[in-house]
């Protein structure tokens, strides 16, 4: 079965916004997200965990999925909806085993080369990037460029892409044409923490135009 992305697929982050995983999880779904990755690289394992299980409550009372960035045990014990998994990560084929067949797993990549043994796992997506400049990784792989997504596009095949780093309201609609199913945006949504909602609503209008 193919996994089908929503047109958005917004990422938390507690440094960007200045709010908990839970707070931008609650402004999130009212702006319209059905999928969240809950992504934090600075907090210890048992405040994240903490965090995280309050951001599922509130996802599954509106029946939104939640992944987990990297972390396959968290996501294990809480039993989120998956996992995102970056390339130096646990194996993909460990974390499809320990989560089930019915959990979500998605896998980065930032070459092509990536994006072809991507298509050779049991994950149910690719997130391909950075497309364009991103201010939100310390040490981001090279800008890819949208033209890249259009061969992206053709290797992953049935797969579903995700384009990643330094999509705005500005060049998301770029993203899209390219071939990529659905964007993956921080920054954009979350630098202004009041007007998460709204941020979102815009975007997601942007995609059915």
């Amino acid at each position: 079965m193919v996994f089908h992305l929503p047109k958005v697929y917004p990422i938390t982050d507690t440094d960007l916004s200045g709010l908990s995983h839970a707070a931008q999880v609650d402004r999130l779904i009212a702006g319209g997200a059905t999928l969240i990755q809950l992504r934090d690289k600075h907090a210890a394992p048992c405040d994240f965990y903490r965090q995280a299980e309050a951001a599922l409550q509130i996802a599954r009372k509106h029946y939104v999925r939640l992944i987990i960035n990297d972390r396959v045990d968290i996501a294990l014990a809480l039993g989120a909806d998956g996992v995102h998994l970056g390339q130096a990560d646990i194996p993909v084929k460990a974390a499809r085993r320990l989560l089930g067949e019915g959990a979500i797993v998605g896998i980065s990549a930032h070459n092509l080369a990536q994006v072809e043994q991507a298509t050779t796992m049991p994950v149910d997506y690719v997130a391909f990037g950075p497309i364009f400049k991103t201010s939100t990784k310390e040490n981001p792989d090279p800008v890819a460029g949208a033209d890249a997504l259009l061969t992206v596009r053709t290797i992953a095949g049935a797969l579903p892409v995700v384009a990643i780093g330094g999509i705005t309201m500005a060049n998301a609609e770029e993203a899209w044409r390219s071939g990529a199913d659905a964007v993956s945006s921080i920054a954009a949504l979350l630098s202004d923490p009041p007007r998460i909602p709204e941020n979102l609503r815009q975007m997601l209008a942007r995609a059915q135009r």
